[in-house]
């Protein structure tokens, strides 16, 4: 079945920096765009970077100029490089696969359990 493991997160100070990892199985990574969306707490499920197929990349303005997201088909993996982390950047940070580049979580249906970072100040 279609998978995603997130690894990676952890509890740092503001302007350090954490690289996320995003195991997938179960489906043709090579055939998917991959997303990054993240989750604080009493908060929706926000948009935070995508990377098509054919390596395209956005994001959002809130951490535009500070995450960098790739991806390795030969590994099915998809990373999420973040520095510069501020603790407005403190979330549960979730991946997910789609065929378009929706900003919307609702249009998803595959999630991972997710992986916290939290950045004090």
């Amino acid at each position: 079945q279609v998978r995603m493991d997130e690894s990676g997160g952890g509890q740092v100070q503001a302007g350090e920096s954490l690289r996320l990892s995003c195991a997938a199985s179960g489906f043709t990574f090579n055939n998917y765009a991959m997303s990054w969306f993240r989750q604080a707490p009493g908060k929706g499920r926000e948009f935070v970077s995508t990377i098509t197929v054919s390596g395209s990349t956005t994001y959002a303005d809130s951490v535009k100029g500070r995450f960098i997201i790739s991806r390795d088909n030969t590994k099915n993996t998809v990373f999420l490089q973040m520095d510069s982390l501020k603790p407005e950047d403190t979330a549960v940070y979730y991946c997910t696969r789609g065929l378009g580049s929706s900003r919307n979580a609702r249009d998803y249906r595959y999630w991972g359990q997710g992986t916290q970072v939290t950045v004090s100040s």
